[in-house]
């Protein structure tokens, strides 16, 4: 005999599934009880739901504004100081041609008279990228000079040995050492001389402040010995001292570095004359010509008038 199935009604429920339901009602009450405004179960969560955040949640929640964020102030850069000297026209009585040129060395910037970029021989004024030729192909060469090139090198800068100058040029290749110059200190204007010496080499007023940037910044002499060589250049003495130093006080003489040069062609009949100096914050270059009768003195004191007419009135 088969058997009946008993259907089970209400009361027959079994405890399992009484335990479960009790389960699922008391979550539903607390689910309740959080989202409730004003309850003491009230979570920050209930902002995701539409309802405002409190003035917690507020205080702490992202503007979805970017726009109303303070925006940071930048810090202005400071100014720099100007340069000594102003960019203007001169008008000087001076006899024959004169030209000059500031490079200022923090922006690489450079003025000068309009013909700036036209050119004169250099004299001695070029012994200062031969002493600096030779002492960065030393170091290339993993050399150190003996005390008594090193000395050599003091009598061309300090004095202006052309004899010791020639020696030197003589083992720079002579003319190889003026096309490195061209190329190493990026000149625009300037020539080899056509002899080949060092002395008819030809700089511009603007080459030339170019030629006291790569000194300073040590593509010249290289970084082992550009100190060396800048303080040797503030130590010009004699016939040699003269130009654009002589222009600044006192004071200030000492801390800029020359190398200038002078001498009669009897060719062109022509005083050559030419300054280089190097400051803190600039180089320059003036050079002059004139006719040959006028004597040294005369571009030597136009070289240091040049400069005077153009450095700022002091306060």
């Amino acid at each position: 005999m088969a058997r009946q199935r008993r259907a089970d009604g209400p009361g027959d429920a079994s405890p399992v599934r009484l335990i479960v339901i009790a389960v699922v009602l008391i979550v539903l009450v607390l689910v309740s009880l959080r989202l409730l405004p004003g309850s003491p179960f009230e979570s920050t969560a209930a902002a995701t739901w539409g309802v405002p955040a409190g003035p917690a949640e507020r205080a702490t929640a992202a503007p979805s504004d970017r726009s109303s964020r303070p925006s940071p102030t930048p810090t202005p850069s400071p100014t720099p100081e100007p340069l000594p000297f102003e960019a203007k026209d001169l008008d000087l009585d001076i006899e024959g041609w004169y030209s000059w040129s500031v490079l200022d060395r923090r922006s690489g910037e450079i003025i000068g008279s309009d013909n700036m970029d036209e050119t004169s021989t250099t004299a001695s004024l070029i012994k200062a990228w031969i002493v600096a030729d030779y002492l960065r192909r030393a170091d290339d060469a993993g050399q150190t000079p003996s005390d008594a090139r090193l000395a050599d090198a003091t009598k061309i800068i300090r004095d202006s040995d052309n004899t010791r100058t020639e020696q030197f040029y003589n083992t720079l290749s002579r003319s190889a050492s003026i096309k490195r110059l061209i190329s190493i200190c990026d000149l625009t204007d300037s020539s080899v001389a056509s002899d080949g010496g060092w002395s008819r080499t030809k700089l511009s007023p603007r080459d030339t402040a170019r030629m006291g940037a790569c000194i300073a910044d040590g593509r010249a002499a290289g970084p082992k010995w550009t100190k060396w060589l800048v303080d040797e250049m503030r130590l010009v003495r004699g016939g040699g001292d003269f130009g654009i130093r002589k222009a600044f006080p006192a004071a200030e003489r000492k801390t800029i570095a020359i190398k200038n040069g002078w001498i009669d062609r009897t060719r062109e009949q022509e005083m050559h004359i030419n300054c280089l100096a190097i400051g803190d914050t600039w180089t320059m270059g003036v050079m002059v010509r004139y006719p040959i009768g006028k004597g040294y003195e005369y571009g030597m004191k136009n070289c240091q008038k040049i400069t005077e007419a153009l450095l700022r009135p002091t306060t």
